[in-house]
């Protein structure tokens, strides 16, 4: 049985590195794709992950397919085309480590993963699902992404979703937002930025968009990232906030998905369903989860970028000493 199975894109993230000696932008070979992300994280914290999803048979496919394996990501569910490139995006680093993506993705293996190629084994035993909205874009990737996850959700796994919006992807934003919306009848547990809360219902206030998000989709669980401020949560009626950590940001390519990655393995070691998490539960969920997104958000890349359990836990170790000095001193 798998912890978490990742469906989705798997792709080569061309990170800046620096200058030539001609003063031209360097860009370093790191993988990435939102739900490799999110399997990379599980992954570094002891969980037995699988991915499904589609490169191709090029240098770049190989070398995702290697870091996965590397890892010990089981990659039966991982597809070659033999038609197709693998996706390439370029990464845009901002003084504050904020990224945007210029895509090279136009018919590449991601998007052309059918129905009939997903492995149904993997699927069948597999406790949570995780899913984005790239691999929705086009067909026949999206009628196989929503495929793998109601056979799953069938035989009894939750589902996770991150809408993970990427407007230059989609032909029209209606497009983006009634695919994103088919994710969203179908997930569990979700987590979306402020960005895509204001996206789909129209406010970017934490409490007031995810009450409208749970009256409209009745999703068990909410997180909704609010970057170095932390993490706003809603089960039902609980709902509150933790803080976030103290970081200096280098790259925040991976940090969402470090922070999902996270979320999904505290959620697995409860060991019941999201519904019975209690606020406690929940608020130690939120606090592991910011760390590992804080601490991906300290280094480049996205995969190379996911934090170890024994990091986080140090980071967290700190943080609680701190406190428990600056109570003994007022």
């Amino acid at each position: 049985m798998y912890d978490v199975t990742a469906i989705g894109e798997l792709l080569i993230d061309f990170t800046p590195c620096g200058l030539s000696d001609k003063g031209n932008v360097c860009f370093e070979t790191n993988p990435g794709g939102a739900p490799a992300n999110v399997a990379a994280a599980l992954a570094r914290f002891n969980k037995k992950t699988a991915f499904i999803g589609k490169v191709g048979d090029d240098a770049f496919g190989r070398f995702l397919a290697q870091v996965l394996q590397n890892l010990q990501i089981d990659t039966a569910g991982l597809v070659v085309a033999e038609e197709a490139p693998t996706t390439l995006a370029f990464v845009h680093l901002d003084e504050r480590g904020e990224r945007s993506f210029s895509f090279y993705r136009r018919m590449t293996a991601d998007m052309l993963l059918s129905e009939r190629e997903l492995n149904k084994d993997i699927l069948a035993h597999s406790r949570i699902v995780h899913f984005g909205s790239v691999s929705m874009t086009h067909e026949p990737a999206a009628g196989a992404t929503l495929a793998a996850v109601r056979l799953a959700k069938d035989c009894g796994a939750a589902v996770s979703f991150d809408p993970n919006l990427r407007p230059a992807l989609w032909e029209r934003p209606e497009q983006a937002k009634r695919m994103i919306t088919e994710g969203l009848r179908l997930a569990d547990i979700v987590k979306l930025s402020e960005e895509e809360l204001l996206f789909l219902t129209g406010t970017a206030d934490a409490a007031e968009g995810s009450a409208i998000l749970q009256e409209s989709f009745g999703t068990p669980l909410l997180f909704v990232t609010l970057g170095s401020a932390g993490c706003f949560y809603r089960k039902g009626d609980l709902t509150g906030s933790v803080g976030g950590c103290k970081v200096t940001a280098v790259d925040t390519t991976g940090a969402g998905d470090a922070f999902v990655g996270a979320a999904l393995s505290r959620i697995a070691d409860c060991g019941k369903p999201v519904q019975d998490l209690e606020r406690e539960e929940l608020e130690a969920v939120v606090r592991f989860a910011n760390t590992a997104g804080a601490l991906a958000a300290t280094r480049k890349g996205a995969i190379d970028s996911m934090p170890y359990l024994e990091e986080i836990e140090q980071w967290m170790n700190k943080e609680r000493t701190g406190e428990r000095l600056i109570r003994e001193e007022s």
